[in-house]
């Protein structure tokens, strides 16, 4: 007889999760309870209400957490300008505290006993979903039902739903995508099918958000977009709420083919992992923070940024957002951030992003010192010989001492 009463699923509405719903409640006798979260996904969650109840579930959740996605994980990540490997812009990875998070609270407010998921045993959701649970509710029973049951595939899911009268409204005569894609308001990502060989091309139907930068206008388009501590605040002068800027900005750069990413990434659960995405907004956002950041901030700070970056960005791949080391993380970048303020200018054109302008009343640029012209003595050249020598003192002993580094 289990002990699990209750459980709070983590409810897309989708063939996978719809039979979890009855997989629970044949297996551990349990009553469900869904939470579907609005993150921008760009398709009606709404429906999910309908579907929950028709496999008798008592108690939905269905909320909108755009704005809450936007001001508090999106925009505190890239104000570390956070980049995985080099190119991924974690738009999977930063969603999953938010919905752990909730996942959370809505056993606590219902008094379930667990909470469950529909990330499979191979993927790095299981672990992101997990570990947030584990850090915000030590004790929670996690139910994962890839690891659990022997539904291995979409043809005996299928199977599973029509001995059971589970109600899926694509089960017959509706075209399927072949890829498993996941959306929300900083990106959708594309993996299976065709991506599963490294050396095919992506088809070109399977991008939603973006046109081919060939077919994007042959007139650029220009932004103006201003910051206050980090934080776009403003497009074109008009204030915008943190989720309306991220759409405003998606819209725009997949409208000029900005965005689009083909990576084999490395997955913590050990395998390479080959995936597309378009991410138009937070591609737009990371080149303008790094130029406003260009004249407001202090040299070493900036590098020391650099430098947090990688650790920051692994953080958040691994599934520790919610750990001690990116709250200490976060104080450090949130600090680097509070002279950050001022206007970028960009040229988005077929597929690319460029900064043509930048200015700020806590610019650390002195056009007086930095110019090619007459300084007026405001740089002394000659000051530079002593820097130099300083700097090439250990080398220029090592040499005399017969250290040829050319043999080396």
């Amino acid at each position: 007889m289990s002990d699990i009463k209750k459980v709070v699923l983590a409810y897309s509405g989708g063939l996978d999760t719809s039979v979890i719903v009855r997989w629970l409640q044949d297996t551990y006798n349990c009553e469900v309870v869904t939470f579907t979260a609005d993150l921008g996904q760009g398709e009606e969650v709404e429906p999910a209400r309908a579907k929950a109840q028709a496999l008798g579930v008592k108690e939905i959740y269905i909320e909108d957490l755009r704005e809450e996605f936007v001001r508090d994980y999106v925009y505190p990540m890239f104000r570390a300008n956070t980049i995985y490997e080099g190119e991924y812009l974690l738009g999977t990875s930063i969603a999953r505290p938010l919905i752990a998070k909730r996942l959370v609270e809505i056993a606590n407010e219902t008094g379930a006993d667990a909470i469950s998921h529909g990330a499979t045993g191979k993927g790095n959701d299981q672990v992101r979903f997990e570990m947030g649970a584990y850090a915000l509710k030590p004790g929670v029973k996690v139910i994962a039902p890839w690891r659990e049951w022997d539904l291995t595939s979409r043809e005996t899911l299928m199977a599973y739903c029509e001995e059971r009268n589970i109600p899926v409204d694509f089960a017959k005569g509706k075209k399927k995508s072949p890829y498993s894609m996941d959306a929300n308001l900083l990106h959708i990502s594309y993996e299976g099918g065709i991506l599963e060989d490294p050396w095919a091309e992506a088809e070109e139907d399977m991008w939603r958000w973006s046109v081919a930068p060939e077919q994007a206008p042959d007139q650029p388009t220009y932004l103006e977009l201003t910051y206050r501590k980090g934080d776009i605040v403003a497009i074109n002068g008009e204030e915008m709420s943190p989720a309306t800027v991220l759409a405003y900005l998606n819209k725009i750069g997949g409208e000029n083919g900005v965005g689009r990413l083909d990576i084999v990434e490395n997955r913590f659960v050990g395998m390479k992992s080959r995936g597309c995405y378009e991410t138009p907004g937070g591609t737009i956002m990371l080149k303008a923070h790094r130029a406003i950041e260009s004249i407001t901030l202090d040299r070493e700070a900036a590098h020391l940024k650099d430098e947090l970056m990688p650790r920051y960005a692994k953080v958040i791949y691994n599934g520790f957002w919610w750990s001690e080391e990116r709250k200490m993380l976060q104080q450090m970048i949130d600090y680097s951030q509070r002279n950050v303020n001022g206007d970028v200018r960009v040229k988005l054109y077929k597929g690319a992003v460029s900064v043509v302008g930048r200015r700020s009343e806590d610019s650390l640029f002195d056009e007086s010192i930095a110019t090619f012209e007459d300084d007026a003595g405001s740089y002394n050249q000659k000051d530079a010989e002593g820097f130099i020598k300083l700097n090439a003192l250990r080398m220029r002993i090592a040499a005399s001492k017969g250290r040829n580094l050319l043999d080396d």
